[in-house]
């Protein structure tokens, strides 16, 4: 998973920013795709799991970085109070773990990366939901 991520970071720092969902049950490996997002993107340092906090600022590289983690959010509307719509301009990489609590208040997904246990391993489902994410999995694909 944390390779898998590390591609999908590399491909989004030849394409710039995107906002992607990321689902599947706990321990699927969000966090862990996440982490290896951010390393693609160029980032060193410490990746802290946004569970309390809801959402961990980065620095990278290639831009801009949020990472969230909403499966402690109460309510979608507390997602004004963090200033998610500051940062839904297109020109910060959102990666946005379990995006059904902030249904309403979200910006739309580039790109959803939905997990699933298979035996052993994991199923890893992507998909396309703008012009922008579209291209970006094109190219990952090649």
């Amino acid at each position: 998973m944390l390779d898998f991520g590390r591609a999908c970071g590399a491909r989004t720092a030849e394409t710039g920013p995107l906002t992607i969902e990321l689902q599947g049950e706990l321990g699927a490996g969000k966090t862990t795709i996440a982490r290896g997002w951010l390393r693609g993107l160029g980032f060193e340092g410490r990746v802290k799991s946004p569970t309390y906090t809801l959402m961990e600022p980065y620095d990278t590289p290639a831009g801009a970085a949020m990472h969230l983690d909403l499966y402690r959010l109460a309510d979608p509307e507390e997602l004004e109070f963090l200033g998610l719509r500051d940062l839904s301009d297109g020109s910060t990489t959102l990666l946005i773990e379990w995006p059904g609590k902030g249904v309403g208040h979200l910006p739309p997904a580039d790109i959803r990366i939905a997990l699933a246990y298979e035996g052993e391993g994991r199923r890893v489902n992507l998909a396309a939901h703008t012009k922008a994410g579209k291209g970006w999995l094109d190219g990952l694909n090649t």
